[in-house]
């Protein structure tokens, strides 16, 4: 008697879910590939599906923290910081559909083309660091860091060092570091920095209570370090050993990028921004933003993103930006989990005569968007896409180019989590100097891979081709 009890009324409480949940999906999911994929979950796993919902299905920072941060953003965009001057911004675009583009991110993140940078780019980790700790050592009026993953390893340490270093002289040190992807780092080696006067604050503080109210899986993805306001460093790498991921893929090759010029001035915003979000203070503006020189050719626009921006453009703004290629599109990444948008312009792309490579590692530290990846990656390439896939190591480069032009950098991801979910930052690039710099580092990544074969594409009745058909369907949740 008790069995048939349970047994019924877990049939009934099945039924309960999937018929309550229904219209909450249908009408609260604008994507209906998001809808029908949620869908899918909750009929075959009603509870465990509920609970997954509950956990990770609404794109929310939890009430609380979404209206601090939009009321802060009014005071922050009130505050007497200088405005971004142009001196600054860039001539005239040298073709309608290039206005487009930079009418287009200039709506997403409010920063006009500053032109007169300086752009040098890292593919080896250790070099990067080197060069990052000598300005570091170089520093007079103040460092600012924000990362994604801080390590305590040799790195972190290493870095950690030149902070105090440069707190010993006088020069204020802010440390911005993800509670999630820096938890290692906070449980001792933050506590040694603060102890030194560093000011160490976590970037979207994870709890359980917070769970109800509030993703724990939306992270600040940044990774910004400016010193004194006139160097920055940004792109995809983080300050910690890059062999760290070496369980699955291999170790990390990522690229950062050195800036100076004009430029500098509205990452430093991106960062004051943040820090404000997170510790409500205003640090005060002497030497935030000294006068800047013009120090190069290059122009540069700015692209931060993240779940309290207007996520659309920036994925209206891949799209275009793809449609713009006449010759050639090269993609860098790690997870490559397009959105039909993204998926229809390097189709179209393709099948009109571009040439379009993908260059992407075999495999990566997360099974399920490697699954998911191997079907997007199988479609563009029978349609004529090139897919080489990285031998050295996890490929964690986000870069793209369109022939000699235009070039985008940074720390998104081409995945739905970068597109709507994680605070990202990205650069556009539009000098074809740095873009054939940038250009030639994908070449040399394109050297170190293999082209992809037959056999690389899993077969439909095989284990392999299941799961791959499987994650697919839940790509729009990745």
């Amino acid at each position: 008697m008790d069995l048939l009890f349970w047994t019924k009324l877990l049939v009934v409480s099945e039924w309960a879910i999937r018929l309550v949940m229904l219209p909450v999906i249908v009408i609260r999911k604008e994507k209906p590939a998001t809808a029908l994929a949620w869908l899918a979950i909750i009929f075959f796993e009603p509870w465990i599906g509920l609970v997954l919902y509950l956990l990770l299905g609404e794109i929310r920072l939890g009430r609380r923290r979404l209206a601090l941060r939009r009321r802060r953003r009014g005071e922050f965009a009130s505050n007497e910081y200088p405005e971004i001057e142009p001196g600054a911004v860039s001539g005239q675009p040298t073709s309608d559909s290039e206005a487009m583009l930079l009418e287009l991110s200039q709506q997403l993140g409010s920063f006009p083309v500053a032109q007169g940078n300086a752009v040098q780019f890292f593919i080896d980790a250790d070099r990067a660091i080197e060069h990052l700790v000598a300005d570091i050592d170089q520093a007079q009026d103040h460092v600012h860091l924000l990362f994604y993953i801080y390590g305590d390893d040799w790195v972190g340490r290493q870095v950690g060092e030149a902070l105090i270093r440069a707190r010993q002289r006088g020069v204020i040190c802010r440390v911005l570091a993800d509670a999630i992807g820096s938890r290692k780092f906070f449980r001792r080696l933050a506590r040694w920095l603060q102890s030194e006067g560093v000011e160490v604050y976590p970037a979207l503080p994870a709890t359980l209570w917070r769970l109800p109210f509030a993703r724990l899986d939306i992270r600040n993805h940044r990774k910004l370090a400016i010193i004194d306001g006139r160097v920055a460093y940004t792109g995809s790498q983080n300050i910690i050993e890059p062999t760290y991921g070496h369980r699955r893929g291999g170790p990390w090759h990522d690229i950062m990028a050195r800036l100076t010029g004009p430029v500098v001035w509205q990452l430093q915003t991106v960062f004051l921004e943040d820090w404000f979000h997170e510790t409500g203070q205003l640090p005060e503006s002497t030497g935030l933003f000294p006068h800047q020189e013009t120090t190069g050719d290059v122009m540069i626009q700015v692209v931060p993103t993240g779940p309290d921006l207007p996520t659309k453009q920036f994925q209206d703004l891949v799209a275009r930006t793809l449609f713009m290629a006449q010759k050639r599109i090269v993609i860098t990444c790690p997870y490559f989990v397009p959105d039909e948008g993204m998926l229809l312009a390097l189709r179209v792309a393709a099948q009109g005569g571009v040439r379009v490579l993908l260059v992407v590692p075999r495999r990566t530290d997360h099974p399920m968007v490697d699954a998911a990846g191997m079907f997007y990656l199988e479609y563009l390439h029978r349609f004529g896409a090139e897919v080489f896939f990285y031998q050295p190591g996890l490929l964690h480069s986000k870069t793209l180019t369109i022939d000699d032009r235009l070039a985008m950098f940074g720390s998104a991801n081409y995945d739905i989590r970068s597109f709507e979910l994680n605070f990202e930052l990205n650069l556009l690039l539009h000098s074809s100097e740095a873009v054939g710099e940038l250009y030639r580092l994908q070449q040399y990544y394109c050297a170190q891979s293999r082209p992809a074969c037959a056999d690389d594409w899993p077969k439909l009745a095989s284990f392999q081709g299941l799961k791959v058909h499987f994650a697919k369907l839940l790509s729009p949740l990745l």
